[in-house]
């Protein structure tokens, strides 16, 4: 199996964000021959823990006990919940420190509902996630919106609970009757909706968890999208059944906009090693954001795309397409830490609003305006990469 290859130091950080030991991307050899990559110098980079909001149970239980000893030396805080902290939830001033909160605080917490949700577009189902929140900092990220000016990652310790819970629904659906875009043959379940998996293998098994589970079940397949390139997770066994999105977007708008994210070029170029190891490797083309040049930006990417993917990745890869999705109130989060991506991704006079399916009240570009952008994409991807079939665009 080839390594995978090297993160590299973004090559833009927007104006007084952070300083860049903050930033992904450590020296060469900075990792053990053999370690793992989650105990390398630029995963203590990306997950510097200073601080964990834990509730009681969650601290207690084995597998809050296991991150808790992966970070001796942060402060550990009780909190009746992991839901509302204070301050740190709501707290309007945490805005200016939106990237250093992601970095230094951790919340452990115990899911209490385990709903599995009917979805139809990425996946057939929604799994209850083993976290919430991400050290990652996209501005477009809609996540955050729900609790306020701050959203570190929460874990869930108690994943037996959501193990157990997708075993039973994967049972009582039996075998997939009809093929349709999720998947021809499996049940799909999305893990990650509200977080990114590889970056929480950073912390615990929950990851690794849900992996093996799927592993062991025929009639479904895990599904998550990610930004980061988390070598760990090749060491898992996944027999064909996790579904690994890696999403992409041109690299200027990606060093805009995808804050301590690992390079696009290290995304693509990650997909053989995990076709290799037995993943199934898709490719979100996410977000499209209409700005000058937009056209031509993605052309290069998927030119790029089509000279550098073996044939081992093109034979199973799909996409889906993905328009910009914004928020106002993460509007304002933003022009306290990073106006500069406000420039491309606020665009009153090509947007609209609109209520989401989970009933927030978002911008999305106009009918028209995104109707001829996904009519593009399309375009773009017949001309530039045939090989790559779109699943779904919304």
């Amino acid at each position: 199996m080839r390594n995978p290859p090297p993160s590299r130091r973004p090559e833009y950080v927007p104006d007084g964000l952070f300083e860049l030991d903050d930033l992904p991307g450590g020296p060469e050899g900075s990792r053990a021959p053999g370690a793992p990559f989650r105990d390398s110098e630029e995963a203590r980079r990306m997950l510097a823990v200073r601080e964990i909001h834990a509730e009681a149970g969650a601290a207690a239980s084995w597998r809050g006990k296991r991150i808790l000893a992966r970070f001796p030396d942060a402060e550990v805080v009780p909190v009746d919940s992991h839901w509302r902290i204070p301050g740190l939830h709501g707290n309007q001033g945490n805005a200016e420190r939106w990237v250093r909160i992601k970095s230094t605080v951790l919340v452990l917490g115990e899911r209490k509902t385990f709903s599995v949700r009917p979805n139809g577009r990425s996946a057939d189902w929604i799994a209850p996630g083993g976290a919430n929140g991400c050290a990652m900092a996209c501005a477009y990220c809609y996540v955050p919106r729900r609790k306020g000016y701050a959203n570190p990652i929460t874990v869930f310790t108690n994943i037996d609970g959501i193990v157990s819970r997708l075993a039973r629904h994967v049972a009582a659906q039996g075998v997939k009757g009809q093929p349709n875009q999720c998947d021809p043959d499996a049940w799909v379940y999305d893990i990650g909706e509200n977080n990114d998996c590889s970056v929480d293998a950073l912390i615990s098994d929950n990851t690794a968890d849900l992996v093996g589970a799927f592993a062991r079940w025929p009639t479904a397949k895990a599904s998550f999208a990610t930004k980061f390139v988390n070598p760990d997770l090749l060491l898992l066994d996944p027999r064909g059944r996790t579904r690994v999105r890696f999403s992409v977007m041109p690299p200027d708008d990606s060093r805009l906009l995808d804050i301590r994210t690992s390079p696009v070029e290290d995304r693509i170029a990650a997909a053989a090693d995990f076709v290799e190891a037995g993943y199934e490797v898709h490719f979100n083309l996410s977000p499209v954001v209409i700005r000058d040049g937009w056209e031509e930006a993605w052309a290069q990417l998927l030119r790029r795309m089509d000279d550098v993917l073996p044939a081992t990745v093109k034979r199973q890869a799909a996409a889906e397409v993905i328009m910009l999705t914004h928020n106002r109130q993460l509007h304002e989060v933003n022009m306290a830490w990073h106006p500069r991506a406000e420039d491309i991704i606020w665009r009153p006079g090509l947007q609209q609003t609109k209520r989401s399916e989970n009933g927030n009240l978002n911008v999305r570009y106009q009918d028209a305006t995104k109707a001829a952008a996904v009519e593009a994409i399309r375009r773009l991807v017949h001309t530039h990469a045939p090989w790559l079939s779109i699943r779904y665009a919304f």
